[in-house]
């Protein structure tokens, strides 16, 4: 983004795009309680923001990587929680019927992940950059968040994960080394991750046509 903070903080029609998904989700009453995982430099941020807030809402902080952030937040959650909920802040366009969705799934299956089907075409290259093969476009999803399991599933992926010292780019991926499956929830393409300055602009544009 080449901004002086985090690109969730940055303002998105007048909030921080963290604070679009956190309302989404304090707004259904699926959700129990929210978990936000941020620098403590921040936190006022969304302290100032939850006033009208029904549920709590609880603070944990970062880690050095995105996994070690959501063990920090899994450690915070209700003991009573039936799924856990892993959000990320700069996907600010989520849906609530989307995260129902994927919440209904999750609760049959163990994990669910929000996804969308790839619509272009995805080539496998080798290390010098030439084609090995065209992959088939009908097997292949982009991931999204939310991603959904259950608690306990979570907590051993993890155990798993740090006992064999593995690195993941997702959640649901600490899962799937339990050989848990994980189904996909198919989403809405409009879910978009604001990484770009054009992604800042498109999502202003689709907030504007809601």
């Amino acid at each position: 983004m080449g901004a002086s903070m985090p690109k969730q903080y940055l303002p998105l029609l007048g909030l921080p795009i963290a604070l679009h998904s956190l309302k989404t989700f304090c707004q259904m009453k699926e959700v129990k309680e929210v978990v936000v995982v941020c620098d403590p430099g921040y936190k006022d941020v969304f302290e100032d923001s939850i006033e009208n807030v029904q549920i709590p809402i609880k603070f944990a902080l970062p880690g050095k990587e995105r996994q070690d952030s959501v063990f920090n937040g899994l450690q915070e959650i209700d003991g009573g929680s039936e799924l856990v909920c892993v959000h990320d802040s700069a996907r600010p366009l989520v849906s609530s019927e989307d995260v129902k969705k994927v919440l209904e799934d999750a609760a049959v299956h163990g994990a669910a992940v929000l996804g969308v089907p790839v619509k272009a075409t995805i080539k496998e290259a080798d290390n010098d950059s030439f084609v090995v093969k065209t992959l088939d476009r009908k097997t292949l999803w982009e991931m999204q968040t939310p991603q959904v399991m259950k608690p306990n599933l979570l907590k051993d992926g993890f155990e798993l994960v740090k006992r064999d010292g593995l690195e993941v780019t997702d959640d649901v991926s600490i899962v799937e080394y339990l050989k848990h499956p994980v189904y996909i929830t198919e989403g809405s393409y409009t879910n978009i991750k604001v990484t770009t300055p054009d992604d800042l602009l498109l999502a202003e544009r689709l907030m504007n046509e809601k």
